[in-house]
């Protein structure tokens, strides 16, 4: 398992696997591009075999974060793959000075919101209705005080 940093060179098959994983609500090869580009923005993937295994993504605005994307290829769901990423990006949001990471996260997929709260995650409420399917989301937060 490797992990590094996102490169523009990434961009096409971190499109391609959001596509498989979030078919109607995926990011486009622009949006990813757009998000890259813009200078506070951190992607974190790994590769298994030279092939991508999983990614994330979050922009950083003063001391707060989002994470805005998350996603394991189906071959490599429950193996570690996620909690690796979510790591990359709490730790890289520390680096940056960061004292609040935000995520949504569907209401119905519970082995994520699992995950979320291992890492050190709570549910802050509920945004009724935010996914295109009508779906409510968790808005998640993780603080650090010092």
């Amino acid at each position: 398992m490797n992990g590094r940093a996102w490169t523009y060179e990434d961009l096409s098959a971190i499109a391609a696997l959001e596509k498989e994983c979030f078919p109607t609500e995926c990011w486009s090869q622009r949006m990813l591009a757009e998000s890259f580009l813009g200078g506070k923005f951190f992607g974190s993937l790994l590769e298994e075999d030279g092939a991508l295994a999983a990614y994330g993504g979050m922009s950083v605005v003063g001391d707060e974060a989002e994470i805005q994307l998350i996603a394991t290829a189906e071959m490599y769901r429950r193996c570690g793959r996620g909690g690796k990423i979510l790591d990359d990006l709490t730790e890289e949001a520390r680096r940056r000075g960061v004292q609040r990471v935000f995520l949504e996260v569907r209401v119905s997929n519970r082995a994520a919101m699992l995950l979320y709260l291992k890492r050190g995650f709570r549910g802050l409420y509920a945004r009724s209705r935010y996914y295109p399917d009508g779906e409510d989301a968790l808005v998640m937060v993780k603080e650090w005080k010092d």
